[in-house]
């Protein structure tokens, strides 16, 4: 375990950016968490006296068009988009991960089998066939506007991306000996895809996820930027930047600019971690990155 952390620390030491996107994301799980203790206002209470009011103190970002407060909103958002984010992306990944796995572990095999595994896959085409964002729209209007709606909808948009990365590595772990070893030993296929499969496949889709985490985040926001998602006043980067970027021509580029910058470095800040996970996942990658 410690050889772990210090080839993890050599990486960093290497790849300052990669340090960056760790101190972003621990950062905004902090905020997230502890936003209360941080806000100065209540992030949903409005002020008609003081609207569209400077940065300035107390308002550090300003308020915005109703009066409220825009630092707070800024630091009560991330519990919205990164629990949408979160739930979205794991959803996604544990369906793609376990149809993933019996479409790769069932591939060219008898014919049922082998009609799952063909119909788990057309299946899969027809969901990228449609543009990511024009069906997560389509999602939740059938589902209605909900954040389980938006949960759902990245559910569905993020899952044939596990699929297809777990299949292909599914493909290759099938024809190793220790699986071959299990099969002949009489071990059923659901122990071998559970004990086997799917524990072998598993480092490539961490370095997914992260990176899904922060585009969820930007889908959250588009989705609730043109009125289908997350519903005002509930503080949400998206929303918030709806609600302030028709004041942009007056002057006022404060409601709008301030959520903007965040929504940019939380989605920056878990692609760096994404990277960082993707090669030290790989040992020929890290070997590189550390002998360059």
């Amino acid at each position: 375990m410690t050889g772990k952390f210090n080839l993890f620390f050599r990486v960093l030491k290497k790849r300052p950016d990669f340090m960056l996107g760790y101190i972003i994301v621990f950062l905004i799980i902090i905020i997230a968490i502890f936003a209360p203790l941080f806000a100065p206002f209540d992030p949903i209470k409005s002020d008609a006296k003081n609207y569209l009011k400077a940065p300035q103190w107390p308002y550090l970002m300003g308020t915005d068009a109703t009066g409220m407060d825009v630092f707070s909103r800024v630091l009560y958002a991330p519990r919205v988009d990164l629990a949408i984010a979160l739930l979205g992306t794991l959803l996604s990944a544990v369906l793609g991960v376990i149809l993933g796995a019996i479409a790769g572990f069932y591939d060219g095999s008898g014919k049922v089998a082998g009609f799952g595994s063909a119909f788990i896959m057309r299946s899969a085409d027809v969901v990228q066939a449609f543009p990511v964002f024009v069906f997560a729209i389509a999602v939740v209007a059938v589902l209605g506007q909900s954040i389980q709606s938006l949960v759902m909808a990245i559910a569905f948009v993020n899952a044939p991306i596990y699929l297809r990365l777990m299949r292909s590595q599914c493909l290759s772990i099938r024809r190793m000996r220790y699986v071959e070893a299990a099969y002949l030993a009489g071990t059923s296929d659901v122990k071998i895809i559970l004990a086997h499969v799917i524990p072998n496949s598993i480092a490539p889709l961490l370095a997914q996820l992260s990176v899904n985490i922060g585009w969820a985040i930007l889908l959250t926001s588009a989705l609730s930027f043109i009125g289908a998602g997350v519903e005002a006043p509930t503080p949400e980067w998206g929303s918030m930047i709806s609600m302030g970027f028709q004041n942009i021509v007056t002057g006022h580029w404060w409601p709008s600019i301030f959520p903007g910058l965040a929504l940019a470095v939380t989605v920056l800040g878990f692609a760096l971690v994404g990277s960082s996970i993707e090669i030290l996942a790989d040992p020929v990658r890290t070997r590189k990155l550390l002998l360059s």
